[in-house]
């Protein structure tokens, strides 16, 4: 269920009062807690948001997952409502079964006594934080859905123990208009403690969905190492806590630990892996004098590095807070409800009031009685209990079908926007294509197929390299017989060497071989073409001689250009984004049918990216898998993660793609179509009743045909609306592929 605060434009100097008090700087150090609408409120302790009653939220997260002590709270609360609503709600609606077995078995008196005793809790203390958002919103006039739940909640409960107090002491007073069966007047505990239970579930739904969010943060931060190994004079190392670490500080990084911070390496070589950072599956060896992001893993190598950025300076501390900035950005659909809530709310406490002051100057006597029922009424039947399910109902099915179909989807705010989206981003390497290289072709020169490969692999045997494993897949595939390596060495950025069966090899680029004395003309030449078609060219030299090439590439996914283009059919704008070069973007684009490519991206420079497209009028969704992405992804009106690519990226997206199939886009785009479609229908159905039956409840047939709405037909009116939104939403189960 999801609330909004109203007259965000109306009552500022009340507004800026309740966030002047509520932000009472917390003490040093405290954790505080702030309104993911209104970030100027700062608490130093969990609670409500003065300005629009919602939840407030850790402001910085934490590594550890932690339960919010709100919906620790509010799930207590519902689950007691739960229990006693049943029994309630039964008791109730036991004159509508055949027979009224409950009327054999009891007194009408005894049965409205239990109602009462069973709804009292449920409104007195499960229901209480709605009555102090409702009272807040009214002293603040920051009016909201909280405004109506306590009222609606509150006046039903309140009257109906007035009616019985009233009917004991005094039954020959009561109009026999509102007498029931057995000369009790009709009582709406029942309504008071549904409508208390639906509100408390709402919120639950809500506080867990906010809850996930924070995910993203927390796997960022737990990529960070905890502890350093520092270097002293001498030679010592001891572990000390990262949070210790200073710029200069030398530090010893074992073979499979995390860098714990940003520096340089001065000691020894390694291979790193920087895919959680840079979204490519290749790790890169690192030698003295090369730059080490912090949270990136080191592979089998041993070294010291020297620290240089640490805390907020470092590179994962940067994309914490993109991280960060970006979840604090709210969903449109909140802000529409915002606006109608503004005129809703105040309107139905107006109509009310002029509701019991007619009939009150106008009506027959008792006039008084005659307005506080009919006001009721009108309060009963514009409560919010089918606006509340509106929406999470529609996405509960919503995401149980899109489960089905292979597609994770977050929130409401996610199917709102996927719908409207007009440009598509998407991330090259583990998106559009496999993300694992494969060995493509052999271009021999003076040597067979088998003995080109069987060379290079052997050479490989001592990389890391992610090209070393297409190269060893390759032989084993053939099942070509490995030779052995002595003297391997690995240069960062340019290739390998070593000694094969006696003879020197060296395997790279062109220029690592011309660095190394080889003639490269004619094996350029001859490998022009594979170049031009943006294939990775591996070039083998043997005691000074070439030898041939080898040519590897990242497989495109299957299906992924005729995804594109049924994409590109519906009015989508196409745009991929890579840290590759620009030969190897432009010749996957040609293959992918794709216009527009940006290559050599940095981390930082995709959300970027994304931010001049928003600026640009578009609602962008950024499809990705790396923890470069995470920015990009929540920045984007719509983040789409693929669940085999990195924690980070899955928990910042609002769509996670289950089998990294991209066709489930499509498939996603059309859920979301459908399900903003019923919402719509929901919304219409959770007012269409109440503003039809608001008047009604008034009095209006009353001068025509002396007919009032009965408080209990109000109820049936507003359990109508919340039947009719729960029938139209299954419907969504229906919808095909």
């Amino acid at each position: 269920m999801t609330h909004h605060c109203a007259h965000h434009g109306a009552g500022v100097h009340q507004g800026e009062a309740a966030s002047q008090s509520a932000r009472a700087a917390p003490a040093s150090g405290a954790r505080e807690w702030t309104c993911p609408m209104h970030p100027e409120v700062i608490r130093s302790e969990a609670g409500s948001c003065p300005i629009c009653g919602m939840a407030l939220e850790p402001r910085i997260a934490s590594a550890e997952d932690e339960e919010n002590p709100e919906y620790r709270d509010m799930r207590r609360r519902f689950l007691v409502s739960l229990i006693l609503s049943l029994p309630v709600f039964i008791l109730a609606m036991s004159e509508m079964i055949p027979g009224q077995p409950f009327q054999h078995l009891a007194s009408p008196w005894a049965l409205a006594l239990a109602q009462g005793l069973l709804s009292t809790p449920v409104v007195l203390w499960a229901c209480a934080p709605f009555f102090d958002r409702g009272w807040r919103s009214i002293v603040t006039w920051q009016l909201n859905m909280f405004t109506l739940i306590a009222l609606g909640i509150g006046v039903a409960w309140a009257y109906s123990a007035a009616a019985l107090l009233w009917a004991w002491l005094a039954p020959e007073s009561l109009p026999e208009v509102y007498r029931a069966h057995g000369q009790m007047p009709p009582l709406y505990f029942e309504a008071a403690a549904v409508i208390g239970a639906f509100a408390l579930l709402g919120q639950v739904l809500e506080l867990h969905a906010r809850a996930k969010t924070g995910g993203a943060i927390r796997a960022l931060l737990r990529l960070a190492p905890s502890s350093a190994r520092k270097v002293e004079e001498g030679g010592r190392e001891i572990d000390v806590a990262v949070e210790k670490v200073r710029a200069g500080d030398r530090l010893r990084v074992r073979p499979g630990e995390r860098i714990p911070v940003d520096g340089v390496l001065e000691e020894g070589s390694s291979s790193v892996d920087e895919s959680m950072l840079s979204g490519e599956s290749m790790p890169l060896t690192k030698a003295p004098g090369d730059p080490l992001v912090g949270g990136t893993l080191n592979g089998r190598g041993s070294f010291v590095m020297r620290a240089e950025r640490i805390g907020a300076d470092s590179r994962l501390a940067q994309i914490v807070a993109a991280v960060a900035r970006a979840q604090r950005s709210r969903a449109p659909i909140q802000r529409l409800a915002d606006r109608v809530s503004a005129v809703f709310v105040p309107l139905v406490l107006v109509v009310a009031l002029a509701t019991f002051a007619l009939w009150s100057i106008f009506g027959p006597e008792p006039g008084w009685l005659y307005g506080m029922v009919n006001a009721i009424s009108v309060i009963i039947i514009a409560c919010p209990c089918a606006l509340g399910l509106a929406t999470p109902i529609s996405v509960m099915v919503a995401v149980g079908k899109g489960a089905q179909q292979g597609i994770l989807i977050k929130d409401a705010a996610t199917l709102e926007k996927f719908s409207a989206v007009d440009t598509l981003v998407l991330d090259k390497t583990g998106t559009l294509t496999e993300g694992r290289p494969k060995l493509l072709s052999i271009h021999p020169m003076g040597v067979s197929d088998e003995e080109l490969l069987a060379l290079a692999a052997s050479l490989e045997r001592g990389s890391e390299h992610p090209l070393a494993a297409a190269l060893l897949n390759a032989a084993e595939e053939r099942s070509i017989a490995l030779h052995s390596l002595s003297d391997f060495r690995a240069l960062s950025g340019r290739g390998v060497q070593g000694v094969v069966m006696g003879q020197r090899v060296w395997l790279g680029s062109t220029a690592f071989l011309r660095q190394v004395g080889v003639e490269t003309q004619a094996i350029e030449r001859s490998a022009r073409q594979e170049r031009e078609a943006g294939h990775g060219l591996i070039f083998l030299a043997r005691e000074g001689r070439p030898l041939g090439w080898l040519s590897v590439a990242d497989p495109i996914k299957a299906g992924a250009r005729e995804t594109l283009a049924a994409l590109r059919d519906e009015g989508i704008r196409l745009v991929m984004l890579t840290g590759d070069h620009r030969t190897s973007a432009e010749a996957v684009a040609r293959q992918l049918g794709l216009v527009e490519v940006h290559a050599e991206v940095q981390p930082e420079d995709k959300a970027a990216l994304v931010a001049t497209l928003q600026q640009e009028g578009r609602s962008v969704a950024m499809v990705g898998d790396g923890v470069n992405d995470a920015p990009a992804l929540t920045l984007a009106d719509v983040g789409v993660a693929m669940s085999s690519g990195a924690d980070v990226a899955v928990e910042s997206a609002g769509v996670t793609l289950l089998q990294g199939d991209l066709s489930a886009l499509l498939r996603a785009r059309r859920l979301s179509r459908s399900t903003l479609r019923n919402i719509r229908q929901n919304l219409f159905f959770s007012f269409a009743y109440n503003l039809l039956g608001v008047p009604l409840a008034a009095g209006l047939l009353y001068p025509l045909w002396g007919t009032l709405l009965s408080p209990m037909v109000a109820s049936a009116a507003m359990s109508l609306s919340s039947v009719s939104v729960i029938a139209n939403s299954l419907r969504l189960k229906r919808m095909r592929r």
